[in-house]
């Protein structure tokens, strides 16, 4: 009978111990996997390959989000990734689709970029629509709005756009990377602007 209680209290702290082990590797897991995760959610990481630092890269340096007199800078990942880790968990898989295409060169020149430039703004412009401008409203949001300090072109549209069930996407394409050849209800007269892009 000792020899089966022995045995019973080694299984006991044998259970323990692989409960520890297993408690352990999840830690070190879930904390590989989170810092995966925000090493790829960084700015560098999204300049570092070829296409993103020539191009869009280039061109978001020189506007407002890159640098203004408030010194708030909106980095790659605040408006292309959402900041929710579902979201963020879906928008990465997704990414992976960019990835495939840096492997095959598929933009990896000018030329080849700005030749796909509107069918990636579309793509980019209908998932901002489809969740509700989410990115832009981590810094942008009607709710705190003071019409008082926009000039009153700016004030009118956001309380119509908001009024209208608008979004950020529906009238600001092109804030921080080169617009396409396309139509937007606001700003000056384009001609046919999607004519011209074919």
């Amino acid at each position: 009978m000792a020899d089966m209680g022995g045995g019973a209290s080694r299984w006991k702290k044998a259970g323990w111990g692989v409960v520890l082990v297993c408690f352990v590797a999840g830690i070190v897991f879930w904390g590989g996997f989170n810092t995966a995760m925000e090493w790829t959610n960084r700015e560098a990481f999204c300049i570092s390959c070829h296409e993103m630092e020539e191009n869009v890269f280039k061109e978001y340096r020189n506007t407002i989000h890159y640098q203004n007199r408030t010194g708030v800078r909106a980095t790659c990942p605040d408006c292309h990734v959402p900041k929710d880790w579902t979201y963020k968990i879906m928008r990465k898989i997704q990414a992976s689709n960019e990835v495939f295409h840096h492997v095959l060169g598929s933009v990896n020149t000018p030329e080849k970029f700005n030749a796909k430039r509107l069918e990636l703004a579309k793509h980019e412009w209908e998932r901002m629509k489809r969740t509700d401008s989410r990115e832009c409203r981590n810094c942008h949001n009607f709710d705190y709005m003071d019409y008082a300090e926009q000039n009153l072109r700016s004030a009118t549209f956001h309380q119509r756009g908001f009024g209208e069930g608008k979004t950020c996407i529906d009238c600001h394409k092109g804030i921080a990377h080169s617009l396409p050849p396309v139509d937007q209800n606001i700003g000056a007269p384009k001609g046919d602007a999607a004519a011209e892009a074919k």
